[in-house]
């Protein structure tokens, strides 16, 4: 299963290099959202402590948003015949969903790696030391492969790509936003600020700032509660937790449409 599934990563890896422009969400998406927030919203939100605050944020939008990237990905196979050809092979019926989200998560490898460059250029840094800095990418990037299984099973419960795309995206804006991936969450108004407080989003977008010592805006509100005080070990059981649930129903939902 484990060499099936990295064959499976491979090609869809050297698709990605043959066409680059699917790289285009990955890479120029988290740039526009950094400059963006960073010089648009930035100024009136604390400058340069807003950029140190937005970062980790952006960071966690992004690997949210690659669960869209596996979906059309996945819908994209379906809809062109790769997985009946691969379902006619003698290899694991894991390895294809496996391989999917492998290299996907290296696609958000790359992605941090341009947000770290960028952060730095808007004056954005890691404060904290090396084993905590790789700490926060190591729970950033088990979130961005358990969103992966998350985009795995709505591309296979798509009829088509042109709704992957669609189904792919209308619930992860407002995961993202009702979050404190860009604000604090005590700004938010009673159920919405609830909501935000435990939003997966904002566990993850917090572990990154723990962990990378980033401060932030001083008219920002302290988060309070369980959530904001042990961030690191809910982002991680987050991420566990819809492993969980995602994996074993991405592989039922693949056996069915493999069967037909």
């Amino acid at each position: 299963m484990i060499r099936d599934s990295a064959i499976v990563a491979h090609r869809n890896l050297l698709t990605i290099m043959r066409v680059p422009t699917l790289l285009v969400t990955a890479t120029v998406q988290p740039l526009m959202f950094v400059f963006l927030f960073a010089y648009v919203f930035g100024a009136s939100l604390g400058g340069g402590e807003y950029r140190e605050f937005l970062i980790a944020g952006i960071m966690a939008q992004t690997v949210a948003f690659s669960a869209a990237f596996t979906t059309v990905g996945l819908a994209g196979d379906l809809e062109k015949g790769i997985i009946d050809r691969m379902r006619a092979l003698p290899m694991s019926r894991l390895a294809v969903l496996m391989g999917r989200t492998l290299s996907d998560l290296v696609v958000s490898m790359l992605s941090l790696l341009v947000m770290t460059i960028c952060g730095y250029i808007v004056g954005w840094s890691i404060e904290g030391s090396v084993a905590e800095a790789a700490l926060a990418y190591g729970v950033i990037l088990l979130f961005a492969f358990a969103m992966s299984w998350v985009g795995a099973l709505t591309g296979l419960l798509a009829p088509n790509v042109e709704v992957a795309q669609s189904a792919g995206l209308i619930w992860l804006f407002p995961l993202s936003f009702i979050s404190s991936a860009f604000i604090s969450a005590q700004t938010l108004p009673g159920p919405l600020r609830v909501i935000a407080e435990w939003n997966p989003i904002t566990a993850v977008a917090a572990t990154g700032r723990k962990l990378f010592e980033n401060s932030a805006p001083p008219t920002f509100e302290a988060p309070t509660g369980w959530p904001a005080e042990h961030c690191v070990e809910y982002a991680v059981i987050c991420s566990v937790v819809i492993l969980l649930i995602a994996m074993p129903l991405a592989l039922l939902r693949y056996r069915r449409v493999a069967s037909r």
